[in-house]
């Protein structure tokens, strides 16, 4: 099964973080219309309207916060009061339905997302992957280290590793443009710069 994914506050003109609205392939009453994450910008309901989302269902039945900062789900009021979506994160916040945690799995589209905890950028922080579709959502997660850039990534190490040996093709990321292909080797040169930078460091 493949899983469709958009940007919704691609075109957004305040600060926000990255929202994706996530579709099944087909659109069925079955599929679980899920945003990740919702950003601070309200006018991506006007957008998330004009997506075609399928018959009978809710444009967003389920949001999923990587994390609880403002420029992630400052929306979410919002989203809540128009389409009534459950809301899961890792740390109990307003507007918050369900808590996660490491290695639940999660059903977004027509697929299933597994739950990492990533507490680096912020304790609550959480990736979520999709085995089958090969894509792997980040928040604000620090995965991509090159050159001399070592911010945050000593201490989980042990997390990018795991996260390396993933098949990997997308990465999308709370800022900034994803990755399309090849994720897992961009992972893998990160862990190279981290071996490279510690032993610089030693010297």
């Amino acid at each position: 099964m493949l899983v469709k994914v958009f940007n919704v506050t691609e075109r957004s003109k305040i600060y926000t973080s990255n929202s994706y609205l996530v579709l099944g392939e087909w659109n069925t009453l079955h599929d679980l219309n899920t945003l990740v994450d919702v950003g601070s910008d309200p006018v991506v309901i006007d957008w998330i309207r004009n997506v075609y989302t399928g018959v009978g269902k809710k444009p967003v039945e389920r949001v999923i916060l990587t994390h609880n900062h403002m420029d992630h789900n400052g929306a979410l009021g919002a989203i809540k009061r128009e389409f009534d979506p459950e809301v899961f994160a890792f740390s109990p916040g307003a507007g918050v339905d369900r808590l996660v945690k490491n290695g639940d799995r999660i059903r977004a589209g027509d697929d299933t997302f597994e739950v990492i905890h990533f507490p680096q950028h912020s304790s609550d922080s959480i990736c979520l992957y999709c085995r089958s579709a090969r894509i792997l959502f980040v928040g604000d997660s620090h995965v991509i280290v090159t050159g001399d850039d070592t911010s945050g990534s000593e201490p989980f190490t042990d997390i990018l590793i795991k996260l390396s040996a993933l098949p990997i093709d997308s990465i999308y990321f709370g800022h900034g443009a994803p990755i399309l292909e090849g994720g897992d080797e961009a992972i893998r040169s990160s862990l190279s710069n981290i071996a490279r930078n510690r032993s610089r460091k030693k010297k």
